[in-house]
């Protein structure tokens, strides 16, 4: 626990600056990682109810890192979309990520680094986990581990 406490303050530390709650940030992520995606579908993988959802994306929206559109399939339904500066941050907080990743991890040899991923790998198929190992692959601790395989940050 102390690790992913590490994790997180990290990317707290990182995301200050730039006005972005860890949520937020997380959000912004699966957005960009998924393309369109709807805003019912968001709150279902953020595992939060659709109100908080709605809060975070006007958040995003106002700083221009997503825009909704219309769902041309289902009139009722909206989507999110990452911007271009959307798709900058993340790639932005993906470098600084694999940084801080880095940091924890880099005292482990690839060895050990690779037999934590593969315990890693194993707790996420004993169940269903989508807001860590959903349709856009995992997130958090597991992708900060795979990050740092064979020593490449």
């Amino acid at each position: 626990m102390h690790t992913a406490g590490r994790l997180r303050r990290g990317s707290s530390a990182q995301l200050a600056p730039l006005g972005l709650t860890y949520a937020q940030a997380r959000a912004l992520r699966l957005v960009a990682a998924g393309g369109p995606v709807r805003m019912a579908d968001l709150a279902a993988r953020l595992e939060v109810v659709p109100r908080s959802v709605t809060t975070m994306v006007d958040t995003l929206e106002r700083a221009g890192l997503v825009a909704r559109h219309a769902d041309a399939d289902d009139r009722r339904s909206v989507l999110v979309a990452p911007t271009a500066d959307g798709r900058r941050l993340v790639d932005r907080l993906d470098r600084a990520r694999r940084a801080s990743a880095a940091e924890v991890f880099g005292g482990l040899s690839a060895t050990d680094r690779r037999h934590l991923l593969a315990l890693l790998d194993k707790l996420c198929a004993r169940g269903s986990c989508p807001s860590c190992c959903g349709a856009h692959g995992p997130v958090d601790g597991r992708r900060a581990v795979a990050a740092t395989r064979d020593g490449a940050p």
